[in-house]
């Protein structure tokens, strides 16, 4: 799965960590307010938005491999449009196109990880998945920078054409690999690959899911919207307490290598243990640390409690994509995934809208505890809904379906 999977996921990650730290300063380089640049650079989540549902029709149509290719080959022109772009309007319109690329590719990639992982090493197969998105993001920023000292800013675009070309033709030399062992979770054994069928349209599945959804899903809205407005609470607060640019660099660099160092152990952990002794754990630690924030004064302090939330948020690494394909239906998964990513899609884009609301109307330590809460409240949202669903919630799960996996090869 390394050269199939994980290697063109990370190769196209290290592109969107080239661009993000670019994109607010191309935007005022064109001449937008700050408050205009804020909203382009939340373009790319807007388009994520907008792109999970025709995502998955596309996925259906072409196949999971291919649109992946097709995501990058776009992907690659609305970078080097961003490159060209003479007006704000047609920088806007290529980041809107990079997010929906951006939904396209992330679906993809998940259906066909739920699909062809064997069901002993699902949760470790798609923590690794999102490991590989962190340390994609990880490496970007500084291959953009030293791109960028050599030339100009708009570099880093085409930093990220270069890693979409090379991330699709990955995709294209590298064989695809058979399921093995399993690839849905209601059922044990070798799954058939299916695609949506053209008769479940987003209604008809709206309203076979609609509890699971208004459950669990709720559950995946809370956690994305916590880990999303991590990564705004801690700039904002080290701008509070009076830390430089390069002192908050500092700490969001460390903070950031405690993370990528723990989504191999996590996914182990949920597979012998349960989903739940792993997505219980992050959100608490994620939601204390965080509300623990404002009571920090100083770089030392800041830092030791953005590895504890590193740590948190690190444990958890893939927890939203191995629920999603725990609980998808083989025969629509698919279209039910693309609902899942919505979920937690609208959850980041929630978090930092909580924080500078409550912000805006008490103060920015209200903020920061509030959106600390709604992390407490993912914990016992899934202590209480991912039994109903997850055939893996727990370890007592795990074990039975190990049981029955014995019994059906005996």
């Amino acid at each position: 799965m390394v050269p199939s999977m994980f290697l063109p996921a990370m190769v196209y990650e290290i592109g969107n960590g080239a661009v993000a730290p670019v994109i607010a300063i191309t935007a005022l380089d064109l001449g937008a307010s700050t408050g205009t640049a804020g909203f382009l650079v939340a373009l790319l989540g807007i388009g994520q938005l907008v792109g999970d549902i025709p995502a998955a029709a596309l996925a259906g149509r072409l196949g999971d491999r291919r649109a992946m290719v097709l995501a990058g080959g776009v992907s690659m022109a609305a970078m080097l449009g961003c490159v060209l772009a003479p007006s704000l309007l047609m920088f806007g319109a290529c980041l809107l196109a990079l997010g929906m690329c951006n939904a396209t590719f992330y679906l993809a990639r998940q259906a066909y990880l739920s699909e062809v992982a064997p069901l002993g090493l699902r949760a470790r197969a798609l923590s690794m998945l999102g490991g590989s998105h962190r340390v994609g993001l990880f490496i970007g920023p500084f291959v953009g920078a030293a791109v960028i000292s050599l030339t100009t800013l708009r570099a880093a675009y085409v930093v990220a054409v270069v890693t979409a070309a090379l991330a699709a033709l990955l995709l294209l030399v590298i064989p695809d690999i058979e399921p093995a062992g399993g690839g849905s979770g209601q059922r044990v054994g070798r799954p058939v690959r299916t695609q949506p069928s053209a008769a479940v349209g987003f209604a008809a599945t709206l309203r076979s899911y609609r509890r699971l959804l208004a459950t669990l899903g709720i559950a995946v809205l809370a956690i994305g919207a916590t880990r999303a407005a991590r990564q705004t609470v801690l700039p904002l607060w080290a701008v509070h307490i009076g830390l430089g640019p390069e002192a908050t660099s500092i700490v969001f660099g460390i903070a950031s290598a405690v993370d990528m160092a723990l989504f191999y152990p996590a996914g182990k952990l949920m597979d012998s243990h349960g989903r739940l002794a792993v997505a219980v754990p992050s959100m608490v630690i994620l939601g204390v640390a965080m509300a623990a924030l404002p009571l920090t004064g100083e770089v030392i302090g800041l830092t030791v409690v953005a590895m504890v939330m590193s740590f948190g948020n690190g444990i958890g690494s893939g927890i939203v994509m191995t629920l999603g394909a725990d609980v998808a239906p083989a025969d629509n998964r698919l279209r039910f995934l693309s609902m899942w990513r919505l979920m937690s899609d609208t959850g980041n884009a929630i978090g930092p809208v909580i924080v500078s609301v409550v912000a805006g109307f008490w103060a920015l330590a209200a903020g920061i505890v509030a959106v600390g809460g709604v992390g407490l409240l993912a914990a016992g949202a899934l202590v209480a809904w991912a039994p109903r669903y997850s055939p893996f919630a727990t370890r007592a799960m795990v074990r039975a379906r190990r049981a029955a996996a014995r019994a059906e090869s005996s």
